[in-house]
């Protein structure tokens, strides 16, 4: 909004130095404060709320052992609500909300973190244990794939006139020229990134600061990604495809960068606030629905290696478990714990030392990731 309104001022009476607001790096940098700004100052008044209306965390049973996890019982949860609105509130203001790719993201992000803000409320408020029943959550998360798969695939003259051509293909990390074409299996494949990142992500939110922290870096190599696929020249210099229109996309990497910062603050351990999965499933459908606009899907495993991780943990201790209780007549397991970051809590490392380190090999993958379009 304020984009639109710095344009009319600009064409009306062209004042001096209006002119940068038509530069998305400055208005990335804006957004990104705004959204620091917007944590700092609405955050402990959103956190206070939480508290007074007794929408806390309850941890009465000790995890597999675990005994620190029962600290954090009375900790105020659904603290995504401080990230929905550090993340939106700068988009709407600094970015151009006619174009598709960002319309498509902003509903993507609202949507699961109304799915996720759903399951919150029926734990914390209405005192059931489970939540959102699992079938439900899925069906919410499959309807946004189709909704961004069916957009993408059935009107792709909303994002540009050179869309249709390039509608199903992806980029091949590591190889030149070459682009990988999903063709009749593309929504599927899109239904199943949205549901499997957007789980990867509240499976990582199980220490404090764990889940915002690597979403934070991981966008911010995607803020990267959106400018340079929006930019002819830049994307013709690294031989990537060019998405007329995605550089808008970076005013929104900018703001949740900022968001994720921002909430860090109040999220880093001892936590005063949780994610919930208003949060977690709003990040995660958000990080999968971004790679998916800007044509990076096979790039997912690799930036998000760390969700990856944790995920293949619960699979494989489950699958296991599950095959050895039906050969031994015994279930036996290969992690202490699943998922990945309570594994190693129990073998007695600190939270903050295994987040530390996770941050680290984020920061390693995101290095990688960047890598791939260059070392081809």
């Amino acid at each position: 909004m304020l984009y639109y309104l710095a344009l009319w001022i600009n064409d009306l009476f062209d004042p001096p130095g209006f002119g940068v607001f038509q530069y998305i790096t400055f208005r990335s940098a804006a957004s990104a404060i705004t959204a620091l700004l917007i944590c700092f100052i609405a955050g402990p008044r959103i956190i206070e709320f939480l508290k007074k209306k007794q929408i806390k965390e309850n941890h009465k049973i000790e995890l597999n052992g675990i005994g620190s996890h029962s600290q954090k019982a009375g900790t105020p949860t659904m603290g995504g609500i401080i990230i929905l609105c550090a993340v939106l509130i700068p988009t709407l203001l600094w970015g151009d909300i006619q174009n598709a790719y960002v319309l498509v993201i902003i509903i993507s992000t609202l949507w699961m973190g109304l799915v996720g803000f759903v399951d919150d409320y029926l734990k914390v408020v209405k005192k059931k244990e489970k939540g959102l029943i699992a079938r439900w959550k899925l069906a919410g998360q499959i309807a946004l794939g189709i909704f961004v798969g069916g957009t993408l695939f059935f009107f792709p003259h909303f994002f540009s006139d050179s869309f249709e051509s390039i509608k199903t293909y992806t980029t091949v990390p590591f190889a030149k020229d070459i682009n990988f074409d999903f063709s009749f299996f593309y929504i599927p494949i899109v239904v199943f990134i949205i549901t499997a990142t957007s789980n990867a992500v509240n499976l990582t939110d199980g220490l404090d600061g764990l889940a915002i922290g690597t979403v934070g870096i991981s966008f911010l190599a995607v803020s990267i990604i959106t400018y340079v696929t929006g930019n002819v020249i830049f994307s013709d210099y690294l031989n990537i495809i060019y998405l007329k229109g995605t550089g808008e996309l970076t005013i929104f990497c900018a703001s949740l960068v900022g968001a994720a910062l921002g909430f860090l603050w109040y999220n880093a351990y001892p936590a005063q606030v949780f994610l919930g999965d208003t949060g977690s499933l709003a990040l995660g459908g958000a990080l999968g629905v971004m790679m998916i606009l800007v044509k990076k899907e096979f790039l997912l495993p690799i930036l998000g290696g760390i969700f990856f991780a944790e995920t293949l943990s619960v699979i494989i201790q489950v699958a296991y478990f599950k095959y050895t209780k039906k050969k031994y007549k015994q279930g036996r397991r290969i992690f202490l714990v699943a998922p990945l970051h309570h594994h190693f809590e129990k073998k007695g490392y600190h939270e903050s030392k295994i987040v530390s380190r996770f941050y680290i090999v984020a920061i390693i993958l995101a290095i990688i990731t960047m890598t791939t379009f260059k070392v081809r």
